[in-house]
């Protein structure tokens, strides 16, 4: 039994990790900027986001659930400011070099993804949504839980494993002038979800 839950776990992770969106975007210029290694960091921290999301829904945490669910308003705002600023500060940043120190250490580039997926209560609202549709209600067998929840963050972690090796290989094509092209359409895109998770809260 806990490997079918495992399974549907890795599914889950892989299908809502799947959609390109703020996250997306971050791991794909930093793939590009800094390489598949902490591309595929800044994605670890969205799937360890998205597996503690999944063991709320998993387990039942209902009064975790209902915390988030009550504090969606100042979390959006919270994320939504953050977005706004890293869509700011990507847009007029300078084409990284390959000889240039890097600016953000693995544990800043996972802490700032981890971070700004938990700043998105939706997530938590999906993950019950398809736990609830699929029959996983499954609070009480801990054991199938855990499997289920682990299988989360796999599935979550093998898309962005897949995304940014992916990326990762286009990186010695890139030109300065290319790489500064991308800089702006990834600045312009976080600004765009941020504003949109601004009104979203505020509406």
């Amino acid at each position: 039994m806990e490997t079918t839950f495992f399974l549907k776990g890795a599914a889950i992770g892989f299908a809502i990790a799947a959609p390109v969106g703020p996250i997306g975007v971050l791991c794909i210029r930093r793939s590009l900027s800094d390489g598949m290694l902490k591309g595929f960091t800044a994605g670890l921290g969205a799937a360890t986001a998205d597996a503690a999301y999944g063991c709320v829904a998993g387990f039942g945490l209902t009064a975790v659930s209902g915390f988030l669910v009550e504090h969606r308003t100042w979390l959006g705002l919270i994320g939504g400011v953050f977005l706004c600023y890293l869509g700011i500060r990507t847009f007029f940043s300078a084409p990284a070099q390959a000889s240039a120190s890097r600016d953000s250490g693995f544990a800043s580039v996972y802490g700032s993804t981890f971070l700004l997926t938990l700043a998105n209560p939706s997530t938590i609202l999906s993950f019950a949504a398809v736990f609830s549709a699929l029959g996983l209600g499954i609070s009480a067998d801990y054991l199938g839980a855990g499997a289920l929840v682990l299988g989360v963050f796999l599935g979550s972690a093998l898309w962005w494993l897949a995304l940014s090796g992916g990326v990762g290989l286009l990186r010695s094509r890139m030109t300065p002038a290319w790489m500064r092209a991308i800089n702006r359409v990834s600045g312009a895109v976080l600004l765009a979800f941020g504003i949109c998770a601004l009104c979203r809260s505020l509406g």
